[in-house]
């Protein structure tokens, strides 16, 4: 179950809120006026967030080059890595 937090409580325990974000590496979502209004996440947890999100944007890359058909065989690539070494 998510933790939410009121801004009050944002504003009045930052500390424990800081604590619990870095313990549990999961986010706080905070309320303004009863609704939802931020989520707050250590940094180390957006971090991760963020390098997932790049990583899955990388493999659509690659899976829409597969199906677009921007591929060649292993062997090649390879053969041309090699050569550009021995250069």
């Amino acid at each position: 179950m998510p933790e939410i937090r009121s801004s009050a409580e944002l504003r009045n325990r930052y500390n424990e809120i800081s604590t619990f974000c870095h313990d549990y590496a999961e986010p706080v979502f905070i309320t303004k006026n009863g609704k939802g209004d931020l989520a707050v996440m250590s940094i180390e947890a957006y971090e991760a967030l963020a390098g997932r999100l790049e990583l899955y944007g990388l493999v659509q890359e690659g899976l829409d080059d597969v199906a677009e058909g921007r591929t060649r065989p292993l062997s090649d690539a390879m053969a041309e890595l090699r050569s550009r070494r021995s250069k």
